[in-house]
């Protein structure tokens, strides 16, 4: 780092002769020798030195054991975690919630399918969503990096930036979608809970956790996901025995090709949010962990919740279509949402009911924690300065924006679902054809990259054959994507008009990994890196 960025840095005046020579973003190192130069890491302890206010601030974060590492690359003496089921535990408790189950009950309310054709587009297009996930997991050991501090790798210092808000805005808003399903569920207990208070609860529960970092978000996931777990099985015995089941035939023609497509679009778009921040949370892993067992270890915690509960989803709300609009499933879905369709099911069992819906309302704190966590290390990557404030404040401060966005979006929700999944599957879509042809062809595999260089922008790919790669899979999304608000040329093709068929994420990742794939050769010829 160049001597002027010191002046700005919070730690001021560092104690020599305690301190040891760290090589962050906070301190000089002009006259200092360190285990960790080589490696650019930045050792935890190296947080509470100094008399500036961002020291006393981490000093009194470390009397509570808070995390205290934001972006900064992880030292192998650190990297402690050693258990390969606290990576799919975490993936476990983070998909076995309602809102997985609401993403299953999106294919017959929204998109019209009937049992078989939804069970198989769920099927598919989860298997295929994940594997970004399991793939970009696998990062976080070898190199010590969170994953919008490794997209520098692929996309350069400053288009990274563009890529860290569109994770910003997607952590946020699911963050309050999230939520939302958590209120509805606790509506459907007695129906006086209003959506705000539920709102509240959810909000300020996954606040606490996550206030906390890395280790407390881990152990709350690892237990997390077996009452949830409970919970469904109960739902679905009881839903067996009722015999409400309805095996709703499927359609057939264009307009079931169209449909299948922008279901698909919307479960790809849930099995694939996680891939942004996929290497957070593998990061303390040790450098010599098995790709492979990280790999399996992701993959088994992803697809055996979604498939799971998105299943039950699919085959519960078959139950509301099957007679009249009048029966108790379609009563209790039109008044409290995925909360009054479960309550439906739940309704035999009385009181212990209730009582299994608040646990499940309780379980969108699960998948909600990935998402506050992350938010604050990718605010982070945004400039020096955002770098200067802990990763804890911005957990607080992206919570109240989530709580803003959610009290006001409760009424709308299915809408906002749909098209939320739609768009991070499309810029996903994007960035994974960018990151993955970059990986394999140009860095041909981890041993091409320098991760010492993480924030040494001269060092970092310029980014311009990414950032044209991004634009023209953005082209690829407008041409493929359908919604409410634009039908692109190609959807048309891909379904009965007057919507088509959704093949936005397809297209940007073709449009995005093809462009990558010719530009880089040049930016690298032209440009040397």
């Amino acid at each position: 780092m160049h001597s002027e960025e010191f002046n700005t840095m919070p730690h001021g005046s560092v104690d020599v002769e305690k301190a040891p020579a760290v090589d962050n973003a906070y301190e000089s190192r002009s006259n200092q020798t360190s285990d960790h130069v080589s490696d650019n890491a930045v050792p935890g302890e190296s947080f509470e030195y100094g008399n500036s206010l961002y020291a006393k601030v981490q000093r009194v974060a470390g009397k509570f054991s808070v995390e205290q590492r934001g972006v900064e690359r992880v030292p192998d003496n650190e990297r402690t975690d050693t258990s390969y089921l606290n990576i799919g535990s975490m993936w476990l408790a983070a998909n076995m919630v309602v809102s997985s189950f609401a993403i299953g009950v999106l294919g017959m309310t929204t998109f019209y399918l009937g049992f078989v054709d939804a069970i198989l587009v769920s099927l598919f297009f989860n298997l295929l969503g994940v594997m970004s996930v399991c793939f970009f997991s696998c990062f976080g050991p070898p190199f010590g990096l969170r994953q919008m501090v490794l997209s520098r790798f692929w996309f350069g210092w400053w288009p990274v930036k563009f890529i860290a808000i569109l994770n910003v805005i997607a952590c946020v808003g699911w963050s309050a979608a999230n939520a939302i399903v958590g209120a509805q569920l606790l509506n459907a207990v007695n129906g006086t809970v209003p959506g705000f208070a539920g709102i509240l609860i959810v909000t300020f529960c996954t606040l606490f956790i996550t206030f906390a970092g890395y280790k407390v978000v881990h152990i709350y996931e690892y237990w997390s996901w077996i009452p949830t777990c409970i919970v469904f099985i109960i739902v679905l015995g009881t839903f067996a025995h009722s015999g409400a089941f309805s095996n709703i035939p499927m359609g057939v023609g264009k307009s079931e090709l169209g449909d299948c497509l922008s279901f698909g679009s919307t479960v790809y778009g849930f099995a694939t949010g996680w891939t942004s921040y996929a290497a957070d949370y593998t990061v303390y892993q040790p450098a010599d962990r098995s790709r492979r067992k990280v790999f399996l270890s992701t993959w088994i915690g992803l697809i055996v919740p979604l498939i799971f509960t998105e299943f039950l989803g699919i085959a519960i709300i078959s139950a509301a279509y099957a007679t009249d609009a009048s029966n108790k499933y379609m009563v209790g879905y039109q008044a409290s949402g995925n909360g009054g369709l479960i309550a439906a099911v739940l309704e035999p069992l009385g009181g212990f009911g209730k009582f299994c819906l608040v646990i499940l309302a309780l379980s969108i704190i699960a998948n909600n924690c990935p998402n506050i966590y992350s938010v604050s290390l990718t605010l982070q990557v945004l400039s020096r300065y955002t770098q200067m404030v802990p990763r804890f404040i911005w957990t607080f401060l992206a919570s109240c924006v989530s709580l803003a966005i959610a009290i006001p979006g409760y009424s709308h929700f299915e809408t906002v679902l749909e098209n939320f999944m739609n768009l991070i599957a499309y810029w996903l879509a994007i960035y994974t054809g960018i990151a993955v042809s970059d990986h394999f062809f140009f860095k041909r595999g981890f041993g091409g990259y320098r991760p010492e260089d993480y924030d040494k922008r001269e060092k970092l790919p310029y980014g311009v054959a990414a950032s044209f790669a991004f634009c023209f899979g953005i082209a690829g999304v407008v041409t493929g994507m359908s919604q409410t608000w634009w039908v692109g040329p190609i959807a048309k093709h891909a379904g009965a008009l007057p919507f088509g068929g959704d093949v936005g994420f397809e297209l940007g990742f073709a449009f995005a990994f093809t462009t990558y794939c010719a530009l880089r050769p040049i930016e690298l010829h032209y440009l040397g890196r």
